[in-house]
């Protein structure tokens, strides 16, 4: 194994492999013990999109949210699931299989169309034409904006689905979906997570989808492996210490070095990561 890919697999904390049952109990008690740490806190707050990522993580966190409340004589506790679409959702039977699965304490639905069409026009009549691909990234953070506004409302932490297989790539929004409370699917790789779903028994559909951000309009749907321009089967090879090609090895750790900024704390003279 080469230097740069253990020292990826030792940040990104991934094991080369893992037991499902053990897995969901870790991760669960992170959670519990998180919102015990805080008292103030009454649960927690995700968007659900029907994709892999948020259904493993709504799953275990309403089944937190379940054993924290049968450990109490109340039930303060609650996990609040957010739709929230850009107009109409293409895959909104995923979004609404998802759901039955979790059976979240809550559901909201927040539209954000009108919200992101309007910072682009306020963008615009300052001189400002961002791209579509810029535009995407104004989604991703007005999901998380609207989910920091429910869990304001709610006293509720909010979720992040960051996993290893995300984070190697930086294949996330800064300040939109790479902002969060907690992370607790940090460590896992795609194949694992689908691991932990089919132990959980969740529908097969969810968890072998084509995985997509979904973030732009003049590529709807595009997937991740084409955008990111290796596949997931090679970034979970990589990250459980493989061997991988040597093309998909500079693809992968092309995204890693170019993307470091993503994962580390805001630079400050108090630090120096970036030197």
């Amino acid at each position: 194994m080469k230097e740069l890919q253990q020292s990826v697999i030792h940040t990104l904390h991934v094991k080369p492999e893992i037991d499902p049952k053990e897995e969901i109990r870790i991760r669960i008690d992170f959670m519990k013990e998180y919102l015990h740490k805080f008292s103030f806190s009454k649960g927690f707050v995700l968007g659900i999109s029907g994709g892999q990522d948020s259904t493993l993580l709504s799953k275990l966190a309403q089944l937190a949210i379940d054993e924290l409340n049968e450990e109490q004589e109340a039930s303060p506790y609650q996990f609040i699931g957010v739709e929230l679409p850009y107009g109409e959702q293409g895959d909104a039977d995923d979004v609404a299989d998802a759901i039955q699965f979790v059976q979240p304490s809550k559901m909201l639905t927040v539209n954000i169309k009108e919200a992101v069409d309007a910072s682009v026009k306020s963008l615009r009549d300052a001189g400002v034409d961002i791209s579509d691909f810029l535009k995407g990234n104004e989604k991703a953070r007005e999901r998380m904006k609207a989910q920091y506004s429910v869990a304001g409302v709610h006293n509720c932490f909010v979720l992040g689905t960051d996993h290893a297989a995300e984070a190697i790539t930086g294949f996330f929004t800064k300040h939109g979906d790479g902002a969060c409370d907690l992370a607790p699917l940090e460590g896992l790789n795609k194949r694992q997570g689908k691991q932990i779903l089919k132990e959980l028994g969740c529908p097969e559909h969810l968890y072998l989808k084509k995985p997509t951000a979904d973030l732009e309009d003049e590529r709807p749907a595009l997937a991740d492996e084409e955008a990111l321009g290796v596949t997931y089967d090679e970034l979970d090879d990589y990250l459980e210490g493989k061997e991988v090609s040597q093309e998909a090895r500079e693809v992968i750790e092309g995204h890693y070095i170019k993307t470091m900024h993503k994962r580390e704390p805001i630079a400050s003279i108090y630090n120096d990561w970036w030197k």
